[in-house]
C-alpha cells in the first residue's frame, strides 16, 4: 500500500494534461462534487447560452429562429458531436427524447429486424427504466415475447439462437463495472442476435468504439459526463446498415421523410431521422451543446487515464484510511473492468451519505446498500480524492451518520 500525502496529490494537479478544464463549470471551493455520474456540473458557458436561446432566439427572434437559428437541425447536429464521442459516423446518432423512449424505439426496432424470434435478453440489475420499458412495450404487443433476464456471468450462456434483441449497460449504473463491448457483440451476433448497448454511463466517461464493435444500435444520456443539464436530451444510435429497416413505432411528424409537406400518411424518414417523434425541446438541447462541445475539447484518452487514477486513489485511500469502518468495494477491483465512479457498499449506507453530502463531499446512495462517488475528470481534481476521503472518515470517525436528521429517507436518494 502505497502512503500518500496532500502534497502528492496537489502535484498531480499541476501536471494534469485536463487542468484547465476545471475553469469551465460552476462549482463550489467549499464541496467536493463527487456526482457527475448522475448529473454533470454546470458550464459556466450555459447560463448565457440559455439567456440567449430565451431572450434573444426566442424572445425577439421568435418563430423565426428555427430557419434563423437553425432550431429545426440540432437533433442532427448534436448527434454528429455525439457520434465522434462514441465511435460513431456522421448521420448515425441522433439527439432526441428522453432515455426511456429511446430505449423503446431501440429495441422495437430490434424486434423488427428478427420478427422470427421472441426472446429478449436484459441484466435483471440494469437501471430499471431499461427493464420497466422493456416490460411495457412486451405488454403492449400481447405479451407474444419473452423477456429473459441474465446477469454478467450468465449472459454468455444466455445468448443464443432464440434471442432476438440483447440489450445490456456498458458502464452498470450501481457498480461501475465494465463489459467487454467487442466480445458480447460478436458473440450475439454471431448467434443472430440484434446488440443494442446502453452508454449512459460510458458516453463521456471512456472511449467508446460502436462501429469498432460493430454495434447495432445504443441510446445514451447527455446530463451525466457530457453535462448537459438536468433532464437534457439522450441520444439514439442506428448503425447505416440498419437504417431504413429497423423502424421504431413512434412514427411521429419529425421522423416523417418530409415533414413540412404535411402528409396525411406517414412514409418514414430513411435514415436516423426516423428515430425522431415530435417537435423536440430546444431550450434544453441549445444548452446541452455547451456541455458537449467542452467534451469534445479534450482527449478521450487522456480522460479515461485521468479516470482510471482518480478511482484508484479513491481505492487505495478509503482502504488505508477507512479499513476499519466497514466498507466494501462493489466496484471491480481491475481499473480496465472499471468505469468512472466508486461503488461502496454498507449496511447503513444511507444515513452515511446524507451525513458526507453534508460535509461536503456530494455523492449519492442507490438501494439497497451502495454509496456511490462518480469522477468526472474534467473537472475533478486529484486533492479532492484527498480530501473526500478526509471528510468521510471524520464522519465515520464521529459517527455523525447516526443523527436522525441523516436517517430520514428524501424522496430522491
Amino acid at each position: 500500500m502505497h502512503s500518500y500525502n496532500k502534497a502528492f496529490f496537489e502535484q498531480l494537479d499541476r501536471q494534469d494534461p485536463l487542468r484547465r478544464f476545471r475553469d469551465e463549470f460552476v462549482l463550489s471551493e467549499d464541496e467536493i462534487y463527487l456526482d457527475g455520474n448522475s448529473l454533470g456540473a454546470q458550464p459556466k458557458a450555459a447560463l448565457a447560452k440559455a439567456q440567449e436561446v430565451v431572450a434573444e432566439q426566442w424572445g425577439t427572434d421568435l418563430i423565426r429562429s428555427w430557419n434563423r437559428h437553425h432550431w429545426f437541425q440540432l437533433p442532427q447536429r448534436l448527434g454528429d458531436k455525439i457520434a465522434r464521442l462514441i465511435g460513431a459516423d456522421q448521420d448515425e446518432v441522433i439527439c432526441t427524447d428522453g432515455t426511456g423512449l429511446n430505449v423503446y424505439k431501440a429495441i422495437s426496432a430490434g424486434l423488427s429486424l428478427r420478427p422470427e424470434r421472441r426472446v429478449i435478453l436484459l441484466e435483471g440489475s440494469n437501471f430499471p427504466t431499461d427493464n420497466y420499458m422493456v416490460q411495457g412495450l412486451v405488454a403492449q404487443l400481447g405479451h407474444r415475447h419473452e423477456i429473459r433476464f441474465a446477469e454478467e456471468d450468465e449472459l454468455l450462456a444466455a445468448i443464443n439462437e432464440e434471442v432476438a434483441v440483447v440489450c445490456l449497460t456498458q458502464v452498470h449504473y450501481k457498480t461501475g463495472r465494465v463489459l467487454d463491448m467487442a466480445a458480447i457483440t460478436r458473440y450475439a451476433q454471431e448467434r443472430g442476435c440484434v446488440v443494442i448497448w446502453d452508454l449512459c454511463h460510458s458516453a463521456g466517461a471512456l472511449p467508446v468504439d460502436l462501429n469498432g464493435c460493430h454495434a447495432d444500435m445504443a441510446i445514451g444520456c447527455t446530463y451525466k459526463y457530457l453535462n448537459g443539464g438536468p433532464g437534457s436530451p439522450a441520444f439514439i444510435f442506428v448503425a447505416k446498415r440498419h437504417q431504413g429497416a429497423a423502424l421504431q413505432p413512434l412514427t411521429g411528424w419529425w421522423g416523417h421523410a418530409a415533414p413540412f409537406t404535411f402528409e396525411r400518411d406517414y412514409r418514414p424518414a430513411p435514415g436516423i431521422n426516423q428515430m425522431l417523434t415530435g417537435t423536440q425541446g430546444i431550450i434544453s438541447m441549445a444548452v446541452a451543446e455547451v456541455g458537449i462541445d467542452l467534451m469534445l475539447e479534450a482527449s478521450m484518452e487522456q480522460i479515461r487515464e485521468k479516470s482510471q487514477a482518480l478511482t484508484q486513489y479513491f481505492i487505495e485511500l478509503i482502504n488505508s484510511e477507512c479499513a476499519e469502518y466497514g466498507f466494501v468495494l462493489a466496484s471491480p477491483e481491475d481499473k480496465e473492468r472499471r468505469g468512472s465512479q466508486v461503488a461502496l457498499s454498507h449496511e447503513h449506507g444511507y444515513p452515511i451519505m446524507q451525513a458526507v453530502i453534508d460535509a461536503g463531499v456530494i455523492g449519492d446512495f442507490r438501494a439497497p446498500d451502495i454509496l456511490r462517488f462518480g469522477f468526472t475528470p474534467l473537472y475533478t481534481r486529484y486533492v479532492d480524492v484527498w480530501n473526500a476521503v478526509s471528510r468521510i472518515k471524520k464522519v465515520m470517525a464521529r459517527e455523525t451518520w447516526r443523527s436522525p436528521v441523516y436517517n430520514q429517507r428524501h424522496a430522491v436518494t
